[in-house]
């Protein structure tokens, strides 16, 4: 054990309007082996009514100033003490309940610490050009645009796959929502800890609050807020599909196309890295590989460089692959052998899992050939490297490509970008030798939040002039 590591389990509290709130019995947070490593507060439904209602009486965090204290809650975040836990400490307690190696949970704190600070400059690279956010800019005298909020309060029903799932949320905070953060019980540690370092850099209590729930109360907390942001699923997606206050965040589905005209030799790093960076468990991480031509040789390349990825504990510095209870991991597997049946094993066909004999297991990589493009082994996505080669052909256009987070191209076929940055359901295209995992504070991940939060409202006359007449 080293000196980063937690000896017993560590108090979660609620951070409600009011400051910390502990229950009497707090629920176990486990590590992937089954040990209990903290205990966490869950709040009832009508703690989370009182903490919607004091975030929708509190004011906007002032505009003025909000750049150096992000700055702050950034540095504060990747290397100050907060709750009780420091740095290391609470970057081990994430590594050994969400199986994330240990590794991606550090290079995930720096980044995450970017992301806080220029969470304002971020959120403003989605404004129109047509929309002014001061109401007393002088363009307003002729008429124009002012941003404006479609809210108030926010709410984040977060997933504990990745610590960086909260970096989108930070953007409504800079746009003055009133953010409420219900984090996953798998891993809570990185929204107490984000939150704790937003309180003490100077967000009040009021205006941003941690509110662990179990499931029906989330149902709650989503209903009370104006606006939300849903992590899960396919059912999730299809849960909220018509609720115009939620923005589900469902599976990537993240895809990597290569044409005839590339040699996909000279981007072998970059295929494999998409796939498995990150633990391959991230909506950015590639589940399948569209080849124009024989996809065998591509498949038998990449299982050969992921054979060789090592299985470690999580928490261990070699780690690249994601752990979990070894029941589940074992659930998984059954799962992966049905979903491939009929299709040519290249890395994985004698399992995935690896046990650690602990109670845990690490995930190995699996991959898969299938027949055509239209496989429906396509739209499998499972959390740890697990990618399905196709072959591709002009014949079969975008619409295998269709419902994808990321398409990387590799290809030079100026048309065929154009028809795939047209197609609707393409959210982000990567052209040429760009990982699927690429992403930077003021790039979209899934379109710019700010597009769901705010709206241009026409404004004519500067608002902050007094108005004559009766």
């Amino acid at each position: 054990m080293t000196a980063a590591e937690v000896t017993g389990p560590v108090h979660l509290d609620a951070l409600g309007p009011r400051g910390p709130y502990r229950t009497r019995v707090p629920s176990p947070v486990t590590d992937v082996s089954g040990a209990e490593v903290a205990r966490l507060s869950l709040v009832p439904p009508v703690y989370v009514g009182r903490a919607l209602a004091a975030l929708r009486k509190a004011e906007a965090v002032p505009a003025a100033g909000v750049d150096a204290l992000l700055g702050a809650a950034g540095e504060e975040f990747a290397t100050g003490t907060v709750g009780g836990l420091g740095v290391r400490e609470y970057e081990h307690l994430v590594s050994r309940t969400s199986g994330t190696p240990l590794t991606v949970v550090r290079a995930a704190t720096r980044d995450t610490a970017r992301f806080v600070a220029l969470a304002r400059s971020s959120a403003e690279q989605g404004r129109p050009r047509g929309a002014v956010s001061d109401r007393r800019d002088p363009a307003l005298e002729a008429g124009h645009a002012v941003w404006a909020r479609r809210g108030d309060v926010f709410a984040v029903n977060a997933s504990g796959n990745h610590p960086g799932v909260h970096r989108l949320w930070l953007e409504a905070l800079a746009l003055g929502y009133r953010v409420a953060v219900r984090p996953s019980r798998r891993e809570p540690f990185t929204p107490h800890r984000l939150v704790g370092a937003l309180h003490r850099a100077g967000v009040r209590e009021d205006q941003l609050v941690f509110l662990p729930t179990d499931h029906r109360t989330a149902d709650t907390l989503i209903r009370g807020a104006d606006r939300a942001v849903v992590y899960g699923g396919d059912e999730v997606v299809a849960r909220y599909a018509h609720d115009r206050r939620v923005l589900p965040q469902g599976p990537g589905r993240t895809k990597i196309l290569i044409t005839a005209d590339t040699d996909w030799r000279e981007h072998l790093d970059t295929i494999v890295g998409s796939v498995a960076d990150e633990g391959g468990t991230a909506c950015v991480n590639a589940t399948a590989v569209f080849v124009e031509g024989d996809p065998a040789p591509l498949a038998e390349a990449v299982a050969g460089r992921l054979s060789r990825l090592p299985s470690a504990p999580p928490q261990d510095t070699r780690a690249v692959l994601p752990v979990c209870p070894l029941d589940r991991a074992q659930a998984l597997g059954s799962y992966l052998r049905s979903v491939a049946a009929g299709t040519r094993a290249w890395l994985g066909g004698d399992g995935v899992v690896d046990d650690l004999g602990d109670g845990s297991a690490v995930l190995r990589p699996a991959v898969h050939q299938v027949g055509s493009a239209s496989a429906a082994q396509l739209r499998t996505e499972l959390p740890f490297p697990c990618v399905w080669v196709a072959p591709w052909n002009r014949s079969d256009g975008t619409a295998p490509l269709r419902d994808t987070l990321v398409l990387s191209a590799l290809t030079r076929d100026n048309a065929l970008l154009d028809a795939l940055l047209a197609e609707p359901t393409i959210a982000n295209v990567y052209v040429g030798d760009h990982p699927t995992y690429w992403m930077a504070p003021g790039v979209p991940h899934d379109s710019y939040l700010s597009d769901f939060l705010m709206r241009g409202k026409a404004v004519v006359g500067a608002l902050g002039h007094a108005v004559s007449g009766a």
